[in-house]
C-alpha cells in the first residue's frame, strides 16, 4: 500500500491559517488533496491537523481517499518537527513495513498526480532506499569569506554547459514504512531524486512567495487544464524523438532500425475509442513507419514532408475533417514542429525535446522522454 501523509497545524505566523487561505479559488490544501485522489498509485492520504477549521475544509471536498487524523498537541507546535508527528502517527497506525510512505508539503501546491506517480515508479525502479523531489539549479554561489562554492571562477563556464546541482524543492519525500521507524526520518539510506520543473521550486513561506507560487500555478497549470477543457478531434504526432528515442539503431546488413513503445500503441487504441482521429506526420519516408502507421491503425500517416511545412499538412487534413486547428492536439520534439505546435489547440512535447521548443507558450513539457511513453502520457492527459 501507497500512502501519503499532509501535515496541517492550525498556526502560521507569517501567512494566518495559510493551509487553507485561498489559492487560485480554492484553499491551499486542496491542490495536493485533489493531486492524490487522482494519482493511480496511491490509496490514502492521511491528513495530520489539529485544527477544526482545517477539517471542516478538508471533509467539504468529498475526496474518497482522505482520511483526518488528530495529531497531539505537543506535536502540533511551533517548534515540533515533521518526523515527530509522522512517527506519532506511525506508531499508533501500524503499516506493513515495506508500505510506501509519501510526506506531501501543502506548501508546495503545483504538484501534480503524474510527479507522485512518476516518482513511486522511479523508486521502485532504482531499488533504492527513499526519495526526494528536487529542481535543477544553474546558479553559482559564494561563501560570506568570498570563496566560490560550486564552480571555478577562473574559468567560469557558459550558463548552457553548466552542469550545476540539484535542489530540494521540499515538495514530497516517499520512504518505507520500516525505515521511518528505525532512523526517525523522512529519508534513510540510499536517496534518489525525482526531478520536478524549475517552476515547483517555490514554497509558500511568506506573503510575497504567495503571489509567486499563484502566478506560476495559472500560467504552467490552470491554463493547461483549461487548454484540456477543448474539444479535440484529432491527434496529430512526429516520430522520431516523439514516438521513437531519436536513437539511429542499424543491424549487420546496414539496415536502419527504430525503438517504439508498445504503451504508446495503446494510447492510439484509447484514442480511438473515444472517436478522435490520428495521424503521423514525419519528413522521414522509411517502411519502418509505413509498417507502425499501419499496426497502430491511424487514419493519417504524412511521410517525407519536405515541400511542405507539417502545419500546412495538418491544415489539409483540418480541412478533409471539417475541423479547425483549434481542435487539434499534436506532440513534436524538435524545430521542424515548432510552427504546428504554436497553432494547435493543445501542444506537447517529451521531457528531453530540444530548448526550443520547450520554451514555447503554453506547451505541456511532459515528464517522459520520447520513445519512452511521452506519446502515451499526452494520450492520458488529453482522455483523462
Amino acid at each position: 500500500m501507497n500512502i501519503a501523509f499532509i501535515p496541517l497545524r492550525c498556526g502560521s505566523k507569517s501567512i494566518p491559517f495559510k493551509n487553507i487561505k485561498e489559492f487560485c479559488g480554492e484553499p491551499l490544501v486542496y491542490w495536493n488533496l485533489k493531486a492524490i485522489e487522482e494519482s493511480k498509485y496511491i490509496d490514502k492520504v492521511y491528513v495530520a491537523t489539529d485544527c477544526q477549521e482545517v477539517i471542516q475544509t478538508v471533509e467539504n471536498f468529498n475526496f474518497k481517499k482522505v482520511i483526518i487524523y488528530l495529531r497531539e498537541a505537543k506535536n502540533a507546535q511551533d517548534t515540533s518537527a515533521t518526523e515527530d508527528v509522522m512517527l506519532e502517527f506511525l506508531n499508533k497506525h501500524k503499516q506493513k513495513d515495506d508500505d510506501y510512505f509519501l510526506l506531501v508539503q501543502a506548501t508546495s501546491p503545483i504538484t501534480q498526480s503524474y510527479d507522485f506517480d512518476n516518482a513511486i515508479t522511479q523508486l521502485k525502479s532504482s531499488k533504492k532506499d527513499s526519495l526526494l523531489t528536487v529542481v535543477e539549479e544553474k546558479r553559482f554561489f559564494w561563501e560570506k569569506d568570498g570563496t566560490s562554492i560550486n564552480y571555478d571562477y577562473k574559468n567560469r563556464p557558459r550558463r548552457q554547459d553548466f552542469e550545476g546541482f540539484y535542489l530540494e524543492n521540499g515538495a514530497f519525500y516517499i520512504n518505507k514504512v520500516k525505515n521511518i521507524l528505525k532512523d526517525k526520518n523522512r529519508l534513510s539510506g540510499d536517496i534518489d531524486l525525482y526531478i520536478m520543473n524549475d517552476y515547483t521550486s517555490i514554497e509558500i513561506d511568506e506573503p510575497l512567495d504567495w503571489h509567486i507560487a499563484e502566478a506560476y500555478m495559472k500560467e504552467h497549470i490552470l491554463k493547461n487544464e483549461n487548454q484540456n477543457k477543448k474539444k479535440i478531434k484529432l491527434f496529430l504526432s512526429d516520430v522520431d524523438g516523439t514516438l521513437t528515442d531519436a536513437g539511429m539503431y542499424y543491424d549487420m546488413n546496414g539496415n536502419e532500425l527504430k525503438k517504439f513503445n508498445t504503451h504508446d500503441g495503446k494510447g492510439f487504441e484509447l484514442l480511438r475509442k473515444k472517436g478522435i482521429k490520428t495521424g503521423l506526420i514525419t519528413s522521414e519516408n522509411t517502411k519502418i513507419v509505413e509498417n507502425r502507421a499501419k499496426k497502430l491503425k491511424v487514419d493519417y500517416l504524412y511521410q517525407g514532408v519536405e515541400h511542405m511545412s507539417k502545419l500546412e499538412v495538418a491544415q489539409q487534413i483540418c480541412k478533409k475533417e471539417n475541423i479547425t486547428l483549434n481542435e487539434v492536439a499534436y506532440i513534436g520534439d524538435d524545430i521542424n514542429c515548432k510552427e504546428l505546435l504554436e497553432n494547435v489547440g493543445i501542444s506537447a512535447c517529451p521531457a528531453n525535446a530540444i530548448s526550443q521548443i520547450k520554451e514555447l507558450q503554453s506547451i505541456i513539457i511532459l515528464s517522459k522522454n520520447g520513445g519512452n511513453g511521452a506519446v502515451r502520457e499526452f494520450i492520458d492527459f488529453l482522455i483523462r
